[in-house]
């Protein structure tokens, strides 16, 4: 079944958007706001996960559980890959890739590694240099998003071992940051259960971030949360507040919520909120501009699914004021056909979308 969406999501280049009655394609069933179209940007990824783009216009993809790193390329930037070549194969959940000096980084489950001039020969890459391997080996939630901040550090979560738990390792439940050479390795923000996206305020520089509320309270609760770190060492909760205001029914006893850090925003339960950007291109509206993204890979243990879409996080003087739905159609009836996992905005300001259940790359686009 996937691979026939697969054939169909690579061959159609669809345009969509709201208000479609008969799809022909998967992509039709997309519902966007008015003027928004989308289209299949590459659709012969498997397991697409977390992606970074290079000053080369070279889009990297990282995958969890195929362990493989690939390349897409558009070379006549027509807005449609028309290669996809693996670049590497067997790693420990390489879910994490970043981009710097010519060189790709990838973020396995305990390690960082570096692919040195990787677009000299995409085919046949130098052997990767181990940055840190100082990283725990734990699987649960050990999977890695990764990005360059700013301050020219490397960004490296480490998620709780758990679905709620306690440790003595300050390393889990973590934001850590390093310089590009693996040095100087510290943490950054902690009480985060899961984040896997996180993007920097073009305007404030301030970092922002997703993560993922614990599972068997309830349909309804925790919220996942958007957050703001504006600086380092904050406390978001974890393991003994939820979403602000809820305390853990174990890991809460002798603390309060007032001790901890509040989300920005409060998103939808069990949503798992994954890939975040802020919107800096200009071929959206402007009511667009400077806002967040935040894809929804969606629920798993939750008795009405929930998630499975794109929402859009409003902004107002760096403070979140508004949670809405920007695209949706993944699931239908119930049934996912597709499960959104990262965002990133090109060059010519389309918003790409990778989706690691029909292993395909999508592009949103605007016109009036």
């Amino acid at each position: 079944m996937i691979r026939s969406l697969l054939i169909v999501v690579a061959v159609v280049a669809c345009s969509c958007s709201a208000g479609n009655e008969r799809p022909t394609s998967p992509l039709d069933r997309i519902k966007l706001p008015p003027g928004f179209k989308i289209s299949a940007y590459a659709g012969n990824v498997p397991s697409a996960r977390s992606m970074v783009l290079s000053p080369g216009n070279t889009l990297f993809v990282g995958t969890r559980q195929e362990g493989n790193v690939y390349a897409v390329l558009d070379r006549d930037a027509d807005g449609h890959a028309e290669e996809v070549i693996t670049i590497a194969q067997g790693l420990d959940m390489p879910n994490g890739v970043a981009f710097r000096e010519g060189a790709l980084y990838v973020a396995e489950v305990n390690r960082v590694l570096r692919y040195g001039n990787i677009e000299k020969d995409l085919r046949n890459p130098r052997p990767p240099v181990v940055v840190n391997a100082s990283f725990p080996s734990e699987h649960h939630h050990g999977w890695k998003f990764i990005r360059f901040g700013p301050d020219g550090m490397l960004y490296v979560p480490v998620g709780a071992p758990c679905n709620v738990c306690a440790s003595d390792d300050p390393r889990y439940g973590s934001i850590m940051r390093m310089k590009p050479d693996g040095a100087g390795l510290e943490v950054f923000a902690r009480g985060i259960r899961n984040t896997v996206g996180f993007d920097w305020n073009p305007d404030t520089k301030e970092l922002w971030f997703t993560d993922n509320g614990r599972d068997m309270l309830g349909d309804d609760v925790p919220p996942d949360e958007l957050n703001h770190a504006p600086k380092a060492g904050l406390h978001f909760g974890f393991p003994h507040c939820h979403g602000g205001e809820i305390l853990d029914p174990e890991f809460g006893k002798g603390h309060t919520c007032d001790e901890f850090t509040a989300p920005a925003m409060k998103l939808g339960p069990h949503v798992a909120s994954l890939g975040m950007r802020f919107y800096a291109g200009t071929m959206f509206p402007a009511e667009y501009r400077g806002q967040i993204f935040v894809a929804e890979h969606g629920s798993w243990n939750r008795s009405v699914p929930i998630g499975y879409r794109l929402t859009l996080v409003r902004l107002q003087n760096n403070r979140a004021v508004k949670y809405e739905v920007f695209a949706e159609g993944w699931m239908q009836s119930g049934q996912a056909w597709g499960r959104p996992v990262d965002v990133l905005v090109m060059p010519d300001g389309a918003l790409l979308v990778s989706d690691d259940k029909a292993g395909a790359i999508y592009r949103i686009t605007y016109s009036k």
